[in-house]
Parts: C-alpha cells; structure tokens; sequence
C-alpha cells in the first residue's frame, strides 16, 4: 500500500498518465495533466478566500467538473468537502451551515484568481475528515455526518468493493451530494481513472455514453435500472455495452423481478448490491451469483459484524425479522454527527432498519426504517416535510407517508387536516420556498378525521398500509 494525501495522488497521475482522461461531462473533457495546475490554481484562490487545514468547505454546485475540482482544491488545502444540493431552498441551505460553520460556501464555479499559482501547495496536507454529507434526519432537522476517513488514498489499490479496478472508466450518473455517488465515484478517480459525470440522469443518454466511452464501471438505484429497462429493446440491445464490467446498485431495494431482468442481460458476474448507511458503521454486499443463491438477500456484513434484536435487546435466530445492529471493526474509521446523536446500545449502533438472516448469515431486508422514504434512491425523511407543510395557515395537522410507485419506488404523499380551501398547486408552491424539489409531495389527501391522537403521535405504517392498494389517493 502506498498511501499519501490526495493531493499528492492527483500530482502522481498528472506525471504518470498526463494524456488519460480524468473528467469528462457534458462534451468537456479535461486531462490529467491539466487537472493538476487547475486544482492548484483552485486550491490557491481558495486560500485567499479563506479556507485553511481543517476547515469545511460547503459545495453547492451541480454535478460537473467544477465540482470535482473544488473539492481537490479543498483536499490540497487540507480541508473538507461538505456536498449539498444545488437546488436546496436558501433557508435549508442556511440551517446547514449554521451547524458546519464552513470557512465557505460555494454555490457557484469558482474561476482561480488570474495570478493564482499553478503550483502544488507542499508539504502536502491531509484533510482530518474525507467527506461531510448531510442528511435530513428522521428529526426533520438537518444533521452532518463527519467521515473518520481523513483526507488520504491509496492510488494502487482501489476502493476493493464491487469489481472495482485500478484506472477504469466510470460513469456518474447520480447526484453528486448524495454520498453513494460521491463515496463511489471519487475513490475511482483517485486510483486513476476517468469519470464520466452526468449533469442529470436520462436513461437515453446513459446508454449513449456506455457506448461512446467505454465504460466499465457504474453505479445505480433501481430507479435508474427500471428506467433504462423500460426504453423500446431495440435501444436497449441495439447499444454495446460490452465494455460494462460491472454495475453497483444500492440506496433503495431493487424488485426482484428487475433484478432478475438485469442478471440476465448482463451477466450475474457483473451485477453488484450494496447495502450500508452513509455512516458505514456496518456493510453487506452481494454479487449477481450469490444473490441467485440467496435471492432477496443484500449480502454477508463486510468488515464488521451484525445482529437482528427485537424490541428488548435479545438477539434473534435465523428467519425472525428485528432490528438491525451494526458493529465495525475496531481499525474501522468512525464518523461523528453534527446536529444528531447515533443510536448505540452496548457499543452496537443501528439505524432503525429492519431485517433477517438466514441460517448462512446473509442479510434481508424486511423494511428500510419504518418511517424513511426512499424515492428514486434519496432519502426522505416525513417530519421535515411534515414541519414545512404545517408552516401553512391552512394546514392543521399532517402525516408524510410513502406511497408504493413503479418508476420511484416509493412517492411522497401528504394526508393533511385543513381549516380552510388550500389547493394543491398553492402548496407546492408553498413547499418549493422550504424544501428542495424532491421532497416535495407528489400527492395530497384531505381527511376528516385526526391525524394525529391527543398525545401528537402519527402511525405513519398505519397510513401506508391503508392507502398501499389504493389506485388513487382521496382528495
């Protein structure tokens, strides 16, 4: 192993391979040997902003090559980059940074000072903290979770999950401030390959760019799989996708009958699953063939251990469904939450999820959180909806729930008390000043009945259920 700080493993494949690709997106391409002295440059002026070793630097950009590039300057510089989406309404972006207190905040490209230096910053520096994702938290609040990886890589070994190999070519078709595709995408980057980043993800197009650039390497939620499946077969097959080595998929479950579909399309010796939070206390991965084995199952935990418990503490047997805990090895890095506290119970942590094991250990999934939804691969969390929506004059109680969707997996429906006639444009309207778009709900009911009981609790899985089979919601 040859580990060193990233911005030394950037200066080594700029001298190494200066004519490879490193970053491709939307028709620009640029080259190792000039992603060097651009992050430098980048790195310099961001120095004169302000940022220094240890700081935070919250990035706010769209998918693109600005946005790689500010967090090499960031890494260069010994800071950390914390990812947000682009799109995030200005009071959610604002209670984000109140919690990271970032020496900056960058919503738009930065352009490096014009006499900004093309030179390294030496001695190189090591960012204490990879990576700051956020995530809404089931309190509806914000909370940052701080990466105990610090701000080193091995640039001989790639991140050694899902048939990753040193210097392929990637394709980054999800949202950059998610931390799948950030935690996948730039490790690939950093043992030398060349990524190929989608501004927004259109199944077409994926396609187009498998085949025109040859790529080996990709990450997906099973939204993005039902969504190249579902395009006419003569576009499907008439691509070559031949160079695909391997497909990862993970942040939400994927039907069975899809992923069978994909199996055999493309070969189970190239179908991954992943399951893990961003926190990574504990990881289970699975390959095309096993999961042929074991179907359903998300994998064997990896490093780490993990037990099913039910309500009391006591651990479970084989088949039963409980919660899930998590224990990682002690040389495992840790992560530490600004703005929440982790779920521990005897130096074991979960979060919230719900599952089995079969008699081999393999892990299933019997619900991702009781309350979570999960559309399109993002994580929404009902209470922060919840508190935008009762925001509104209108609205006299609410429950957030999600609702069973083909293309989505699940779409986010609001079951609203109202006092008086609110229409559901005007509350979307609404909502778009309070939260980013897909937190948004896609459907209202309106009841008569509580919502809530007298103590102000909602049995969301109650309302779910109730609704699941129905082919349209109230309104």
């Amino acid at each position: 192993m040859a580990v060193m700080p990233i911005g030394a493993a950037v200066r080594r494949f700029a001298e190494e391979q200066p004519d490879r690709p490193a970053l491709t997106c939307d028709g620009e391409t640029v080259m190792w040997r000039d992603l060097e002295p651009r992050t430098n440059r980048l790195a310099h002026t961001l120095a004169r902003l302000g940022v220094g070793h240890g700081d935070f630097v919250t990035i706010g950009l769209p998918n693109g090559i600005a946005f790689y590039e500010t967090c090499i300057a960031a890494w260069k510089l010994g800071a950390t980059p914390q990812p947000i989406s682009s799109r995030l309404p200005p009071r959610e972006r604002d209670e984000i940074v109140a919690l990271v207190q970032p020496a900056l905040v960058v919503t738009d490209p930065i352009e490096p000072d014009a006499d900004a230096s093309d030179e390294p910053i030496l001695p190189d520096r090591i960012a204490p903290a990879f990576k700051a994702p956020t995530s809404g938290g089931s309190t509806g609040r914000p909370k940052i979770i701080v990466s105990g990886q610090d701000g080193t890589t091995d640039p001989d070994t790639p991140f050694g999950l899902a048939g990753r190999l040193r210097g392929q070519t990637e394709l980054v078709a999800g949202p950059l401030y998610h931390n799948g595709p950030f935690v996948f995408s730039v490790p690939g980057l950093l043992c030398g390959g060349h990524l190929v980043v989608m501004t927004r993800f259109d199944a077409s197009d994926a396609l187009a760019l498998i085949e025109r650039h040859g790529i080996e390497w990709m990450m997906l939620v099973p939204t993005m799989m039902l969504r190249i499946w579902r395009l006419p077969e003569e576009e499907r097959l008439g691509r070559d996708l031949s160079s695909v080595r391997a497909v990862l998929h993970l942040a939400a479950p994927c039907p069975a009958w899809l992923k069978h579909e994909w199996i055999t399309w493309l070969g189970a010796d190239a179908i991954y699953e992943l399951y893990a939070g961003t926190e990574a206390q504990g990881v289970t991965v699975i390959t095309g063939e096993e999961w042929l084995r074991h179907e359903g199952s998300v994998g064997l935990p990896m490093p780490g251990r993990m037990k099913i418990t039910d309500n009391d503490g006591n651990e479970l047997g084989p088949g039963e469904i409980g919660e899930i805990w998590m224990k990682p090895p002690e040389e495992h890095a840790t992560y530490r939450y600004i703005g929440a506290d982790a779920r521990v119970r005897d130096g074991w942590e979960s979060l919230g999820d719900l599952g089995w094991m079969d008699d081999d250990g393999y892990l299933y999934l019997a619900d991702r959180r009781t309350d979570l939804i999960l559309a399109g691969g993002a994580n929404i969390y009902p209470a922060e909806v919840e508190a935008a929506l009762m925001e509104h004059l209108n609205v006299a109680s609410c429950a957030v729930i999600g609702l069973p969707d083909e293309d989505l997996g699940q779409r986010v429906h609001a079951v609203l008390e109202v006092t008086g006639e609110v229409s559901d444009d005007e509350l979307r309207e609404f909502l778009a000043e309070r939260l980013v778009r897909y937190k948004v709900p896609r459907s209202f009911e309106r009841v008569k009945d509580q919502v809530r009981d007298d103590a102000g609790k909602v049995r969301r899985t109650a309302l779910a259920a109730e609704r699941a089979d129905a082919k349209g919601p109230g309104r």
